[in-house]
């Protein structure tokens, strides 16, 4: 299961990372495991982990957390489940009721899809080239996921800066793309700085 949270922090959860690049369409951090959640929430203020914590279903509202890493924990805690399929009771007609909203329930700002069977997610490698799985899939035309593998499909690919300026995104979503949605995506992405230059990011042909 891969989970995309955008900057209005509108949280989806996708059966598969392929199924999360294609179908997000505005700026948006990725993630697929505690870890990965933990790495994205050292570079968020204080105040945007309350209010994803807060906008989940069925959670008692808070004020603050201890830590980034306590909110990262329990904000991953309570969302999971989420996309799951329904386990129907073993009498017709009686529906299980949902305990502490930890499931996605209509008009939620928590959506869930599930489409696709969700697979394991596997801690990224660490190193400047991210592993390449089996086929990239294209992404969808007219999404902002498409137009930055454009830019970094070009011989010279595209500085973080550019990134930033073209797609009107922080340097810390830009990041979270390369080190996410792309790699997941099946992306070979190169990561290198010239000296007294801009980081660069180029797709490995």
């Amino acid at each position: 299961m891969t989970f995309t949270i955008d900057n209005d922090n509108n949280l989806t959860a996708h059966g598969t990372a392929e199924e999360a690049a294609a179908a997000t369409r505005t700026p948006f951090d990725s993630f697929a495991s505690q870890k990965e959640l933990a790495e994205l929430a050292k570079a968020w203020p204080a105040e945007r982990l309350v209010a994803i914590w807060n906008s989940l279903p069925g959670v008692a509202p808070v004020e603050s957390f201890k830590s980034h890493k306590a909110a990262a924990t329990r904000i991953w805690e309570r969302i999971q489940g989420l996309g799951a399929p329904e386990q129907q009771p073993e009498k017709p007609k009686a529906e299980r009721k949902p305990k502490g909203g930890a499931r996605a329930t209509q008009g939620a700002p928590v959506k869930a899809r599930t489409t696709r069977r969700a697979t394991p997610a596997k801690n990224a490698p660490k190193g400047k080239k991210a592993a390449k799985t089996q086929g990239a899939a294209a992404p969808r035309e007219g999404t902002k996921l498409a137009q930055v593998v454009s830019m970094l499909q070009r011989k010279k690919g595209a500085t973080l800066v550019e990134i930033m300026e073209t797609m009107g995104w922080k340097r810390h979503t830009v990041r979270g793309l390369v080190a996410g949605a792309l790699k997941k995506a099946g992306y070979t992405v190169e990561s290198f700085k010239p000296e007294g230059g801009e980081r660069t990011y180029r797709l490995n042909k």
